[in-house]
């Protein structure tokens, strides 16, 4: 198996994990319970990390999708 295979899949892997933290993270944020979304935000942030230290998406790009999942997540909490 060629180097970029492997690769593909590790990085496939990584992005599917970050990927779905942000995703359940929007779902809770939709539906209004800001425990669990503040819970899979911790998630999120942490996958987020993981891909950046791991170069599968670049620093800011992390940077960026944390920072906009903390402030829905802010916003949801004031708002209730």
């Amino acid at each position: 198996m060629r180097v970029t295979d492997r690769k593909t899949i590790k990085n496939k892997i990584v992005k599917g994990v970050f990927r779905n933290a942000i995703k359940k993270t929007n779902e809770n944020i939709a539906s209004g319970s800001i425990a669990e979304a503040q819970e899979f935000l911790k998630a999120a942030i942490k996958a987020l990390d993981k891909a950046a230290q791991k170069n599968v998406i670049k620093k800011n790009t992390a940077a960026r999708k944390k920072s906009r999942l903390n402030a829905a997540v802010k916003k949801l909490a004031l708002k209730k």
